[in-house]
């Protein structure tokens, strides 16, 4: 087992931050709890949590850890393309599992849709884990996400999936800084959520409707914007931008340049939030509901 901090060249970066005493202990505590469960399958969606946790399933485990990725139409290829290249340079093994159709409880994206997604998901993840002689599957959920509205928490539980994460007392910011010490590309990385989260609760979710938020919000990548969401409202895609990006659209041209090729995607009208990207926007037709964090 090596713990990385007297090695932070394992992945390559200069001038790594300073990491504190009780951030030190805590990724220890992590690496130990890791290194106790002999052998390990991480669920790798790609995102900042799973991408550390399985750096440091490789650091505990060696190759006695694996990450597995459920390859549905509600993950873009970009992130999937994203996640092979960075498991590559962990050096952990990295196994896809197909999943080509969309499960009509997920499909019909009622407000518990996470709850089905996870539980249909992690179930595959157990079955892959348990054909390999893998007793546990761990989740990248950090302590932060108790104070939101995460309905697939409970399907964890209910397969008793681990969240070392979480158990280590780990908050995102916190993954971050550790992240950028041990030279992971994604200690920056925007927040991101399933395709799924673009399509508001109620209305039937299908692999067109995918397709068009997925086309056009790779537009918005290959434009340099870095937080965003195209939100589809039946023929109208909403556009959140990051507050700090807005100032884009002060320029007619970009406006004009924007609308034509979101138009290009598959919708009719192309709307901007005015207020920006945050977390939960989705969730503001719903007042008195609790919010999630997409």
């Amino acid at each position: 087992m090596n713990s990385g901090f007297s090695d932070v060249a394992v992945i390559g970066i200069e001038k790594p931050p300073m990491i504190n005493e009780a951030l030190e202990k805590k990724y220890e505590r992590l690496l130990t709890t890791i290194a106790a469960r002999r052998r390990v399958a991480v669920a790798f969606s790609g995102g900042v949590d799973s991408a550390f946790l399985c750096y440091v399933a490789t650091a505990a485990l060696g190759r006695e850890a694996i990450a597995i990725t459920v390859v549905s139409p509600m993950l873009p290829r970009h992130e999937l393309a994203a996640a092979a290249a960075l498991a590559r340079r962990i050096g952990i093994e990295h196994v896809l599992i197909e999943e080509t159709e969309i499960d009509e409880e997920v499909a019909t994206n009622p407000r518990e849709r996470c709850y089905f997604c996870k539980k249909l998901e992690f179930g595959v993840m157990l079955e892959e884990a348990r054909r390999r002689r893998i007793d546990t599957v761990l989740d990248g959920s950090n302590l932060d996400d108790l104070a939101d509205y995460r309905p697939g928490l409970k399907a964890l539980e209910e397969l008793k999936i681990v969240s070392p994460l979480r158990e280590a007392e780990l908050t995102k910011a916190e993954i971050r800084v550790l992240s950028r010490h041990f030279g992971l590309p994604t200690w920056d990385k925007p927040a991101f959520a399933c395709l799924a989260s673009r399509i508001p609760y109620g209305e039937r979710i299908d692999r067109d409707k995918l397709a068009r938020v997925e086309k056009a919000e790779d537009y918005l990548r290959c434009q340099g914007f870095r937080q965003f969401r195209v939100r589809a409202h039946g023929d109208i895609a909403r556009l959140e931008i990051a507050p700090e990006e807005r100032q884009r659209f002060f320029d007619e041209s970009v406006m004009d340049q924007v609308s034509r090729n979101i138009k290009s995607c598959g919708f009719v009208y192309v709307a901007l939030e005015l207020e920006g990207y945050a977390m939960g926007n989705m969730n503001r037709a719903k007042k008195d509901e609790p919010s999630a964090s997409e």
